[in-house]
């Protein structure tokens, strides 16, 4: 009697736990490369890009004022004993109040650039977890967990990784949105220069 309630109990543990193993085999998990997504979706590219360009049209015109200035400090060191000490000085003043400006000026361009980056960073990295949820409800994951530089999983097998399909489907929404023309976008970064220009 003893051995058949423990055969019984042994058999009753047994299908529990078969029946919990296969619970746990009908969550559909998948995961998402988020550095490699970054690398090839395309308004990630479009965005770096277009602050690359940005940032060198408003370092060219910046480069042209220190070139100015560097021209201006070789004349002042030429010409400081030739025109005397009060001559010297006021000078000097002059030319340091000057570097001090073109210092200023080339923090603030660089601020303004990570700051506009910045907004529209995390403008799309909220475009693309809204999408990546949707596209888990979509396809009946239970969840759809994120590798890369914060990386939260240990290991996942290949046929779960879910970065391809994502990728795709992104870079095709935002061609359909439609980009913006490469026109506009100089055209922002000379309204900067000129903004930077007035300031100074």
């Amino acid at each position: 009697m003893k051995k058949s309630i423990v055969l019984i109990a042994l058999a009753v543990s047994i299908i529990s736990c078969n029946q919990k193993a296969a619970d746990v085999k009908e969550i559909k998990t998948a995961y998402v490369d988020t550095s490699k997504l970054m690398e090839e979706y395309t308004e990630a590219k479009d965005l770096e890009a277009k602050y690359k360009a940005k940032s060198e049209e408003m370092g060219r015109e910046l480069e042209a004022e220190i070139n100015k200035f560097k021209a201006e400090a070789s004349n002042f060191q030429r010409n400081a004993q030739a025109n005397g000490q009060a001559w010297a000085q006021q000078k000097g003043a002059e030319l340091s109040k000057r570097e001090q400006q073109l210092s200023y000026a080339q923090e603030a361009m660089l601020r303004q650039l990570r700051q506009e980056q910045g907004v529209e960073a995390d403008s799309m990295v909220s475009k693309v977890k809204k999408f990546i949820k949707d596209y888990g409800k979509k396809n009946g994951y239970a969840y759809v967990f994120g590798t890369g530089e914060a990386v939260s999983i240990l290991y996942a097998e290949e046929k779960y990784d879910i970065t391809k399909d994502v990728t795709k489907l992104l870079n095709d929404q935002y061609k359909s949105e439609g980009k913006k023309e490469e026109g506009d976008v100089k055209a922002e970064a000379k309204k900067e220069l000129e903004a930077i220009e007035k300031k100074k």
